[in-house]
């Protein structure tokens, strides 16, 4: 049974890679003079702005996989195998990083680990798509990434679907929420995360009485907040990150809403506690995965990456270094950089990974994706369930 579905699987990677007119030699095996092979795993996330602290430990989670990859001496062949780590900043910003994505296909990439969200990655996908380049991410819970028929798209996370309707059913049913308010910053995760929120919601049986926008780079919600408080919900779910969560949630406590405050993955962050204080006491938000303490590999990452970085983990790094760890396996199944001939074997991922078992569903998505809630409680995240 593996051996004819590996066999289907590898001719249907081929005729969907030619079909597409795609030349996987642009992004071939690149042998040096000494007689090295030299495969270029590439990462791209937002190194500046708001988001930075996000994108920083991402990048560093994919750094620390490949220079574990190298300390293992590995071989193709016979010949010795250099992985070579890029990071570009894509500021987290579709059109810069539409850009990176066309510099990495100058540069002959082998696989690109990465976008950290969901508005670049779709941008970038459809580069990365045209020129036969995969792309596995460890952030994006956009359902809309896998939803694009991609063959070299994968995630080993959750998606927002998941999260939406996990974090909906809580509301309605344990914190027992009639009404409820959606702010959302108009980026494509933080409208489909709030559109999968409200739907769930509704569907559940509260009722959506307002929906407010800002951006992601906004800073003042004066105005967001008293149009909300006009209206009194239950709740307001935030579809967004925490740099403009913690701001929003603030404003409400100053002006004297105490609706109680939801979020999903890009609040449910140390960085959200800080920033928004005693305010943070009673929120709820969630994570596509286990909690850290009941992934099995998280004790002995943490520790190496406390050890190469000297600083503590903010959120996706263990997935990062899962997913550029997949790749780096299925490179070394199938002895080979060219996407051609590792597809299949990414495709065919079972991977024990720090943050679970790796299994990949036919569009790219993990199988069994965990959904974690949490409150905030004592300056810190408390797991609900």
């Amino acid at each position: 049974m593996l051996t004819l579905r590996h066999t289907a699987l590898t001719a249907a990677v081929c005729l969907a890679l030619a079909a597409c007119g795609q030349q996987t030699a642009s992004t071939a095996d690149t042998a040096t003079a000494g007689g090295e092979i030299t495969v270029t795993i590439a990462t791209a996330n937002p190194l500046t702005g708001p988001f930075a602290h996000w994108g920083k430990d991402a990048a560093d989670g994919v750094k620390l996989a490949v220079d574990e990859a190298n300390a293992k001496g590995t071989q193709w062949n016979g010949q010795k195998v250099v992985f070579k780590y890029l990071s570009e900043d894509d500021q987290g910003d579709p059109k810069t990083a539409a850009t990176v994505a066309t510099g990495f296909v100058d540069k002959k990439v082998n696989v690109v680990v990465g976008h950290l969200t969901t508005g670049p990655s779709m941008v970038a996908s459809k580069v990365y798509n045209e020129n036969g380049i995969p792309e596995i991410v460890y952030s994006v819970t956009g359902p809309q990434f896998t939803q694009q028929g991609y063959k070299g798209a994968f995630r080993v996370i959750a998606n927002d679907s998941q999260q939406g309707v996990a974090l909906a059913d809580y509301a309605v049913n344990k914190l027992g929420v009639k009404n409820f308010a959606v702010v959302q910053d108009k980026t494509a995760y933080g409208e489909g995360l709030a559109n999968d929120f409200a739907k769930s919601a509704q569907a559940a049986g509260a009722k959506l009485i307002d929906t407010q926008y800002t951006t992601n780079s906004a800073t003042e919600f004066g105005a967001i907040v008293t149009a909300l408080k006009a209206n009194n919900p239950d709740l307001v779910f935030y579809g967004g990150m925490d740099a403009q969560a913690a701001p929003l949630l603030r404003e409400m406590r100053r002006q004297g809403l105490e609706a109680k405050f939801m979020g999903a993955d890009g609040v449910q962050t140390p960085e959200f506690l800080s920033l928004a204080k005693e305010a943070a006491e009673g929120a709820y938000a969630s994570t596509t995965g286990m909690p850290k303490e009941q992934m099995p590999g998280y004790a002995t990452f943490s520790e190496a990456y406390k050890k190469a970085y000297q600083q503590e983990i903010v959120a996706y790094s263990p997935y990062a270094y899962d997913a550029t760890n997949v790749v780096i396996a299925a490179m070394n199944k199938a002895q080979s950089g060219e996407p051609a001939k590792y597809l299949p074997e990414l495709a065919a991922t079972d991977h024990q990974g720090v943050t679970g078992q790796i299994q990949f569903q036919e569009n790219g998505d993990i199988q069994n994706g965990v959904v974690t809630l949490y409150v905030g409680k004592n300056g810190q995240w408390e797991v609900l369930q």
